[in-house]
Formats: C-alpha cells, sequence, structure tokens
C-alpha cells in the first residue's frame, strides 16, 4: 500500500471512529481530546498558488481554511471532532502579514478555551487534517462537520470555487 493510501484510509478511519463518538456523546468539547492546534509564536501568515490565484497558508505552506459557520468574532469549530480534524491557527504573540497580504485585515479571536485564532478578513482561519504536505488543498468547498470550508484570498475573501491540489507541486 502506498503512502498516500495508507494516509487516506488512516485519514478516514478517523473521520469515521470521531463521527461515531459526536453522535454517542453529541455535546464533546474541545478538551474532551488531546488536540494540538496549529500553535505559533508571532504567527505569519503567508500566501500559495492555486487554482483559483493566491491563497492564505502559513510560512511552512500549509493551506489555511475558513469555515462557514463562524463569524468575525468567534469560532464555530469548537467540538472535539472539528478541532481534530480541523485544527485551528493559534497564535501567542501578535500575527503578522508577509508581503502581498494586508496587515489591517489581520486580527485575533478568543476561543472558549482561552487561545487566541487568527483571522483574516474577518475569517478565523485553520489548517487541515488531510492536507499532509506543503501546497495541498484537499478541504477546498468540503461540507463536514456542519459547514462548508474554503480556502481564503489576500483581499481576505472566501473562495468557493471547488478544486483540489494532491501534491505540492504549485508551492512558490
Amino acid at each position: 500500500m502506498t503512502r498516500a493510501r495508507r494516509h487516506w484510509v488512516g485519514a478516514a478511519a478517523l473521520v469515521l471512529c470521531g463521527t461515531l463518538l459526536a453522535a454517542c456523546s453529541q455535546g464533546i468539547t474541545a478538551s474532551s481530546f488531546t488536540v494540538t492546534p496549529t500553535t505559533a509564536t508571532g504567527v505569519t501568515l503567508s500566501t500559495e498558488r492555486s487554482p483559483a490565484g493566491r491563497i492564505l497558508a502559513t510560512p511552512a505552506g500549509r493551506t489555511l481554511y475558513d469555515f462557514t459557520p463562524d463569524t468575525p468574532t468567534s469560532s464555530a469549530c469548537t467540538t472535539g471532532l472539528c478541532v481534530r480534524l480541523w485544527p485551528p491557527l493559534i497564535a501567542t504573540g501578535p500575527p503578522k502579514v508577509a508581503s502581498g497580504l494586508r496587515a489591517s485585515l489581520v486580527g485575533t479571536v478568543r476561543r472558549p478555551d482561552g487561545q487566541l485564532q487568527v483571522t483574516y478578513g474577518g475569517h478565523p482561519l485553520y489548517t487541515w487534517i488531510g492536507d499532509t504536505a506543503p501546497g495541498m488543498i484537499t478541504g477546498q468547498a468540503i461540507l463536514n462537520v456542519g459547514g462548508y470550508w474554503y480556502v481564503v484570498s489576500p483581499d481576505g475573501r472566501q473562495i468557493t470555487t471547488a478544486f483540489r491540489v494532491t501534491r505540492s507541486a504549485l508551492r512558490h
């Protein structure tokens, strides 16, 4: 079995197990799981190329997504399942932006656990467990854990066009 296939089988098992737990428990909180959010001191937002143009990414090339049920002042992805699949981008210092992004669009929202989640253009930001390499975009325009997930453009807009990048060929 190839490495990519093993990853997708593992991810599918995680989703199935998480879905079953969520269905049985109805109300799991993020503290119910050991969750590793995407955390960095003084996060600097960057961009990556995509079939829809430049999109937000971490400096390491991890694609960043927003969640349609979120608001500019709060994150709706707070259950254990959601946070495990879509780790929030957490900053322990002031977030910054790389060239091509606007500092006026970056901010934070306080999560229920007290951590500060990075926002851009009023969108709380997340990574996706299915993106296993820099430049991968496998969570775009999917309905998952109660809402749609979209990448964000450098001008702070959701990009709703469906597309996938399963390898890091578009990086740079």
